[in-house]
């Protein structure tokens, strides 16, 4: 199996050639499992955590190398989540608007930065 980047999101490409999976299973995975919850992106394409593509690989064992059916996967999914008493999902503290605004202020600052550097 691939090796997860050290990344906060992954496209559906990325995350299709970490996991050798292709974009529309993983699409069909999302409907099919809960757990799976990419957001949308500005662009409207879907962004994953690293948690997802975990979640992914772990689903993708689970069929492949325990032989489980999707419905058995289902089931060993809600066993799990019952087991912990919540969802699996990463939750983030603040809305995708606010990291957006700190990532557009992070970028100003570097630019900023960078003008002084050449100005030298």
């Amino acid at each position: 199996m691939g090796q997860i980047p050290d990344k906060l999101y992954f496209k559906i490409g990325e995350v299709s050639r970490i996991t050798r999976i292709k974009p529309y299973i993983l699409r069909y995975w999302e409907k099919t499992f809960r757990i799976i919850k990419p957001v949308k992106s500005q662009g409207n394409q879907r962004v994953y955590t690293k948690k997802d593509v975990e979640q992914i690989l772990y689903i993708k064992e689970l069929i492949e190398k325990e032989g489980y059916t999707l419905e058995g996967v289902k089931k060993k999914i809600r066993e799990f989540t019952r087991k912990k008493g919540k969802d699996c999902q990463l939750q983030f503290p603040f809305t995708e608007k606010h990291y957006m605004n700190l990532l557009k202020d992070l970028r100003k600052e570097l630019c900023a930065i960078r003008e002084l550097l050449c100005k030298k």
